[in-house]
C-alpha cells in the first residue's frame, strides 16, 4: 500500500502536541447551554483523547472534563472541551481523519495515521468523513497536508516545554473551541519558524551520527 513520505521529525511534531494533552483538565463553562442559568460544579469525567503507538506499546492519552449542574433547569453539562459534539476522540484527530480521508481511501488514511503513531481504524475515518463538521483550516508542512489544530497543539508543547502543565484554555484555543464549533487559530508562522530550527538541528545530528 502506497503511503505518504512522512519524515520522522513530522511524526515527532504531531505526537508531541497530542502527548502534551495527557492529564489535561478542562473545567470552564460560563452558563447553562439550555437556559443560560448559573452553574455549580458536579464532578469530572475522564475521557480518552487519543491512542499513541510508541514502538510496540500503546499509550492512551486521557483528559479530564468537569461537569456542571444548572441551578435553574438542573441540566448536567460539560465544560468547554477539545471534542466535537458526539465524538469519541479529540477534535485534532477528527480533523486529521477528515484531512487525510478527503484525499485518499479510508484504509490508506488509517495506515498513514499509524505511520504518524496514531491508532485509528478505517471505520472511524469513514465515520467522520460521512458526518458534517465545520471547515478545517489546513496547511502544508514537510510536504504533508495537515490541520492547523494539530500544529497549534505542537506549538503549545514547544512553547511550554516538556513536562510543563499546559492550561486547558490554551489547548481549547489551539483546537478552535470544537465543542462550540469555532475555527482553530492560525499560529503557523511561529510554528514554522520553530520547526525550521528543529529540522536544521535534526539534520546536523544525522550528519554527526553518520559522517
Amino acid at each position: 500500500m502506497k503511503r505518504l513520505r512522512i519524515p520522522p521529525l513530522l511524526k515527532d511534531i504531531v505526537q508531541s502536541g497530542l502527548v502534551a494533552c495527557d492529564g489535561m483538565v478542562f473545567d470552564s463553562r460560563n452558563a447553562c447551554p439550555l437556559c443560560g442559568g448559573k452553574l455549580s460544579g458536579y464532578d469530572a469525567k475522564k475521557k480518552q483523547f487519543a491512542i499513541i503507538q510508541e514502538t510496540d506499546e500503546l499509550h492512551p492519552v486521557h483528559v479530564f472534563v468537569k461537569r456542571f449542574t444548572c441551578r435553574e433547569c438542573h441540566t448536567i453539562c460539560f465544560a468547554d472541551e477539545p471534542f466535537y459534539p458526539d465524538t469519541r476522540i479529540g477534535s485534532p484527530l477528527v480533523d486529521l481523519c477528515r484531512t487525510l480521508g478527503a484525499t485518499m481511501p479510508f484504509n490508506r488514511a488509517a495506515a498513514n495515521l499509524l505511520y504518524l503513531g496514531i491508532v485509528i481504524d478505517r471505520g472511524t475515518v469513514r465515520n467522520y468523513m460521512n458526518r458534517s463538521f465545520p471547515d478545517i483550516p489546513t496547511t502544508d508542512l514537510f510536504g504533508m497536508h495537515l490541520p492547523l489544530s494539530v500544529l497549534s497543539l505542537a506549538d503549545l508543547a514547544t512553547r511550554f516545554g516538556e513536562g510543563s502543565r499546559i492550561p486547558g484554555t490554551e489547548a481549547l484555543a489551539a483546537c478552535g473551541f470544537p465543542s462550540a464549533y469555532r475555527a482553530a487559530p492560525n499560529r503557523l508562522l511561529p510554528l514554522k519558524q520553530g520547526q525550521e530550527r528543529k529540522e536544521e538541528e535534526y539534520k546536523e545530528k544525522r550528519q554527526a551520527d553518520h559522517p
